[in-house]
């Protein structure tokens, strides 16, 4: 495995406990597929990185949330593994002038870690849109960007997972 923090999440903490956790690992998944877009990190090295040196770091002295490494792991994994295969769905999801690569980097990274847990995953669509809408609009507090994200996700995630709607 990658990383020295290959732990799994443990059986120990509370639901609530757990979901915080789930929902670092969503940010850091989008944190690490940007940089890996603006870098010539590998994913291994990228995995590596975050797992080593951003899951519960202390940056000023705010200590950043643990993630569940397991889950950051699988959605860097399946969003490089199926990253052509997500921008063709994002793409139909977007109107014909803005294409993925026309897309703030930022939600580039957003839509393949959103786009790898609607189809690789089996968490509920809804519950991915709503934690991918929160992570946009902590990036883009004063913007118009989350309502994009969840119009994307959405009819990303109804073809993905129609039966689910």
């Amino acid at each position: 495995m990658l990383g020295q923090r290959d732990m799994t999440t443990p059986s120990g903490l509370s639901g609530n406990q757990k979901r915080k956790m789930k929902s670092a690992a969503r940010l850091y998944a989008v944190q690490a597929l940007f940089q890996m877009e603006h870098s010539s990190l590998t994913l291994d090295k990228v995995i590596v990185e975050f797992l080593d040196h951003r899951f519960g770091a202390s940056y000023d002295g705010v200590e950043m949330q643990d993630g569940d490494s397991d889950h950051f792991r699988a959605l860097v994994t399946e969003a490089v593994s199926h990253q052509a295969a997500i921008d063709q769905m994002t793409d139909r999801a977007l109107v014909a002038k803005w294409p993925i690569a026309r897309i703030d980097p930022t939600l580039r990274g957003l839509f393949r870690a959103a786009g790898a847990e609607l189809t690789q995953t089996d968490t509920p669509p809804k519950v991915a849109i709503k934690e991918y809408v929160d992570i946009a609009a902590a990036f883009f507090p004063d913007g118009r960007e989350p309502s994009f994200v969840n119009a994307v996700l959405d009819h990303m995630a109804r073809e993905a997972r129609p039966e689910a709607f």
